[in-house]
Formats: structure tokens, sequence, C-alpha cells
């Protein structure tokens, strides 16, 4: 089976969304004319198409708990005892949270400064409710509840529910559970664990990471579908809503890919700056290899050894710091992963009509934060997330069908982003560990 970051595959899937689209702007052009024809395609597209594409999505909301699950609780109980390794990993957890809450704000303005999803018409929004099956009015009336009602002891029912199974197991076989208790519930399990003597603790580890391994290639195996469910999909929503959702899409992607660069360049220059002896033109000079390999292959973890030598050979790191920050930011600093993630719930929120509140948004800056943790370092790993973010804040998981499309292209730029990030805190860090080291007398 190809890697889902074997090039070939992205191209496969790319091509598949211009086809989508370029079908779906002709069959609109031809039904102008022939209100027949185009009649026949929206039958076609409901009844065969949109099911097809339900397989796919099917097939990653399947991985959706586990996946939270074992990857959060793993990456809380690999850290061991934080207290132990002293000041490197204060300063190292306290940029990750940082530089990922930085990105996901940055999102959520640029969101509500443009509002992408706004691009197209109330009863086009109608069209989109009525496409994914008519769930997303009553997900509306339930957001709109939760926002007049949101209390302290409301707070406490979101993130501690009396049935912890029942909350995010989800009340019938056609709704995804909430997502939000059982993050809190595998951080406490992480933390647990971290505790357990070492004969108890690394079995606990290897058995987690074994299911979220096994999570990760279900969704390997959902992505061999995606060439062909993405046309699919893509052309099932053209046909029946209109050309406005293509404009807003693209409106969105321009959006996500302009605030990932502005932070990777412009965040990540500052801090250079500030705790740092590197100018930032010189200093993405020397690490433009790295963002190189990490857009091509869409994987974190693709490009953690270009990153480690990069870091300890062109940087200067000190190995030591290197050897910590680099692979623990692989897995836990996804800052371009969080926006990313930020932004779709944002953007559909939109598209369905679901007003998210100030409170709500920061809410989601949060769990944006902690769920980007629990992503696989591999392509399309955040898709199963971003999905359990759309269920919490009650839209229609499905909706996650309307930028499946570009979900690829918008892979690369965000892996781009994480693992830049991911050298740059390394090279603060680091900075900041020899310059405390230097105060201290001998």
């Amino acid at each position: 089976m190809a890697s889902p970051s074997d090039p070939q595959l992205a191209n496969r899937i790319l091509r598949g969304l211009v086809f989508g689209l370029i079908a779906g702007v002709v069959t609109l052009a031809v039904g102008r004319f022939w209100p027949a024809a185009l009649s026949a395609a929206q039958s076609v597209a409901s009844s065969v198409l949109e099911p097809f594409g339900q397989v796919f999505l099917r097939l990653l909301f399947f991985v959706i708990i586990p996946l939270v699950f074992a990857s959060l609780a793993a990456g809380v109980l690999q850290l061991g005892r934080p207290e132990k390794l002293g000041p490197l990993a204060g300063r190292t957890f306290l940029f990750f949270f940082l530089n990922m809450a930085i990105a996901v704000a940055l999102g959520l303005l640029v969101m509500n400064i443009v509002q992408p999803g706004n691009f197209i018409t109330s009863e086009t929004k109608e069209a989109v409710m009525a496409t994914y099956g008519g769930a997303a009015q009553k997900h509306v009336a339930n957001q709109q509840q939760a926002q007049s009602g949101l209390t302290l002891m409301s707070l406490v029912e979101m993130f501690m529910p009396r049935n912890l199974f029942g909350a995010f197991v989800g009340n019938t076989r056609t709704t995804l559970g909430d997502v939000l208790p059982l993050i809190l519930f595998a951080i406490l399990v992480g933390a647990a664990g971290t505790t357990l003597p070492a004969e108890r603790r690394i079995p606990l580890l290897h058995g987690l990471d074994t299911v979220s391994a096994l999570m990760t290639r279900i969704v390997h195996f959902a992505l061999r579908l995606a060439p062909y469910a993405v046309p699919a999909m893509i052309y099932s929503v053209v046909v029946r809503v209109g050309i406005e959702i293509v404009i807003a899409l693209g409106v969105f992607v321009f959006c996500c890919a302009a605030v990932m660069a502005l932070h990777l360049f412009g965040t990540m220059s500052v801090w250079l700056r500030l705790w740092t002896d590197w100018r930032p033109r010189a200093y993405f000079a020397a690490i433009k290899d790295v963002l190189v390999t990490a857009f091509s292959t869409s994987s974190s973890a693709a490009a953690l050894p270009a990153a480690l030598q990069n870091a300890t050979e062109r940087l200067r790191v000190a190995p030591s710091t290197a050897g910590f920050v680099l692979p623990l930011g692989t897995t836990m600093n996804m800052s371009g992963t969080a926006l990313y993630e930020g932004c779709v719930v944002l953007f559909v929120a939109q598209v369905f009509g679901v007003n998210l509140g100030v409170g709500q948004q920061l809410t989601l800056l949060l769990l944006a934060v902690l769920s980007a943790v629990a992503v696989a370092a591999v392509p399309g790993g955040a898709l199963p997330l971003v999905a359990g973010l759309l269920a919490t804040f009650g839209i229609d998981p499905a909706g996650i069908g309307i930028i499946l499309g570009v979900d690829r292209l918008l892979d690369m730029c965000r892996t781009a982003t994480n693992v830049g990030c991911d050298i740059t805190t390394t090279v603060v860090v680091d900075s900041l560990v020899k310059k405390s080291e230097e105060r201290i007398p001998d």
C-alpha cells in the first residue's frame, strides 16, 4: 500500500478536486439551458455520489474516539515526570502552548474579519444544510440553547458529564458523541499513568501507541479512497448547492494559507528577535530545506531527521536540547494543525449559520490546542479530530466534506508551519538555556 505521503496519491487527490469542480461548474452551466439535465445530475449526486463520499467520511468517524483517547493519553504518559526535567521541560512546554495558542488566535481573528463562510447567501446555506442530511438545523438550535445558558455549572457538565461513556458514544447511531469530556479523561489517564512504576507504565504506553497506530492505519485506508471520494463529494456539493460554495471555499483556502505564513514568518521572527541572536532572513534561509521537506511530504515525522540534522549542524543547537525538543515537538507542537482546526470549525459554522460567540471561540482555542497534540504526524491525521471538534460545538461533523477537497493542499501548508515552528521553538529554548547557564557561577 502506498503511503499517504506518496506524491502520486497527493496529486491524484488534487486532480480529483479539480475534476469534480470543473464537472460541477459545467453541469450548472448546462442546467441553465437544460434544467432536466441538472435535475438528473442532482438526483445522481444525492443517490449515488453522496453515499459513496459518506463511506470515506464514516471511516474517519470510526477512529475519532479511540484515536483521540490513545494519542492524547500516550502524549501525556510519555512525558514521564516533567518536574524531573527541570528548566528545559518548563520552557519547552511553555513555548509549545504559546506557539499553538497564538496560531489559533490569529486564525480565529482572520476568520472573524473575513468570514469566508458568509460569502454565500442564506438560501445557499439552507441548501448546504439539506445536503448534509438536515442534521445541521437541529444542531443550530442546540447551539443557540447552549449559548444562552452558558454558566459555570454548564461548563462542568461540558467537561465532566455524569456518564462519560454515554457522552462520547452519543445517543444514537446517527450522531457523533461529545469529544470534549474524552479529551479531559485522556489527559487524566495519561497523568495518572506517569505515577505508575516503570514495569506498568511502559506496557501501558506501548498499548496506547499500538491503538494509535492502528487507528492511523485506518485513516490511511480512508485516504486511499480520497482520490475518488473527493471529486464525488465536491461535485455533489456544487451541483446541489451552487457556485457560491466554490467561491467561499477559495476565500477560506487563501485565508488559511495566509495566516499560516503570517504565523510562521511573522510570529516566529518576533520570537527570534526577542530571545535569540538570529536575524529572521538568515534563519529562514538556513532552514529552507527542512521546510521544503515538510511541505512536500505533509508529515512532521518524515521531516524530523532533517530537522535534527539542521538544528545541530547549521543552527548550532546543543544536541541534548535538539534531541529533547524536536521529537517532542513533532507530536505536541502542532501550531499549523491547531490553527487549521480552529479555522475549519469557524468556517463550517459560518456556512451552517451557527454563531459561535466569544466564549465558545475561547473554548475552541483551548480545544484546538489540546486536540492538535493528539493528531498523528502523518498526512490527513487532523481530519478525525476536526470532525470531533465540529460535533463538540453542535455542528454536523459531515460538514468536513466541504473542505476535504482542499485539505491536502492545506495539509502541506500546515505541516511546513508545524515543522518551522518546532525548529524555532528549539532554537529559542536552546538560547534561553545557554543564557541561564552562563549566569550560573562556576
